[in-house]
């Protein structure tokens, strides 16, 4: 884990959209509804942030983690 930046960055949206869902269950409301909207937002983020975790921080080179 050479990238930590992006990896940080990854972890911390996947998080969100975790909480985010989370919040809804666990708010202990039995009235509270379904936000397709926040369910929307919560899978955009996922697939950006699931890449950043394999991404390479850009102050890396291909040999530093060991590409080339």
């Amino acid at each position: 884990m050479s990238s930590w930046k992006t990896t940080a960055c990854g972890v911390c949206g996947i998080i969100a959209a975790i909480a985010m869902g989370a919040k809804a269950i666990l708010d202990g409301d039995p009235n509270t509804s379904i936000d397709i909207g926040g369910i929307v937002t919560a899978i955009a983020v996922l697939a950006p942030s699931i890449a950043a975790i394999f991404a390479r921080d850009n102050d890396k080179s291909s040999e530093d983690v060991g590409v080339k």
